[in-house]
């Protein structure tokens, strides 16, 4: 079963085909170099349907994030399914240029960000279908899939070690995981897949946590 979008996490989770170790962390609102450490994983974050990884931390000692030559501490499991193979992300410069934010799609602001509220983990912007959806900032493509239940066709970008974006209910995804992409790239055609109507949620992530897009990107009139 793919990881769901919301809730506390477990304290183990059985990996299934089509999970990447960022769309497992951003479901459960974990720091990917976290799980990573709590798991010895190495960059660039390769595992295995069937997997089991630890998504809290040890409580005897305190997980130190992984270096690029760690080592896992057990053998994947034998699976007819074959690993999730991830190409090591492409080294990614952030200049001046791609530390500007921009706003993902046009249209009206139909939800807010709530830090209250498990559902108000972004925003929502109203569209119709087919409407261009962009790329906030630049980065790479870490997850592309629906996987995530809640967010239909999902788009999870890595901006740098800190920033991750995330965005959903796509009705088509144009990229693919370890893409480069540039800020305002057309990444996806806005849909309503596992919502109620066409829009874009965009949601922020700062260390895995979610934060309030609008103190991101630019003023506009809503």
């Amino acid at each position: 079963m793919p990881a769901r979008a919301s809730g506390p996490a477990p304290s183990r989770y059985m990996v299934a085909g089509g999970d990447t170790l960022y769309s497992i962390a951003w479901a459960y609102g974990l720091d990917y170099r976290s799980v990573a450490g709590w798991n010895n994983i190495p960059a660039p974050y390769t595992i295995y349907p069937g997997q089991e990884l630890k998504l809290r931390a040890p409580t005897s000692t305190t997980a130190a994030r992984p270096s690029s030559t760690g080592a896992r501490t057990s053998t994947p499991p034998r699976s007819s399914t074959a690993p999730r193979q991830t190409k090591p992300t492409p080294h990614h410069v952030v200049t001046s240029a791609d530390t500007r934010w921009q706003w993902p799609a046009d249209g009206t602001l139909l939800a807010r960000f709530s830090a209250d509220d498990p559902s108000g983990k972004g925003i929502d912007i109203g569209g119709r279908r087919g409407q261009r959806v962009l790329a906030a900032r630049g980065g790479s493509v870490v997850y592309s899939g629906s996987g995530l239940l809640g967010y239909g066709k999902l788009i999870i970008i890595k901006h740098d070690d800190t920033y991750l974006s995330a965005y959903a209910h796509n009705d088509r995804i144009r990229v693919h995981e370890n893409d480069i992409v540039n800020v305002g790239q057309h990444i996806a055609d806005m849909g309503d897949s596992g919502s109620d109507r066409v829009m874009l949620h965009f949601e922020i992530r700062r260390d895995g946590k979610p934060v309030d897009p609008l103190r991101y990107l630019p003023k506009r009139a809503n």
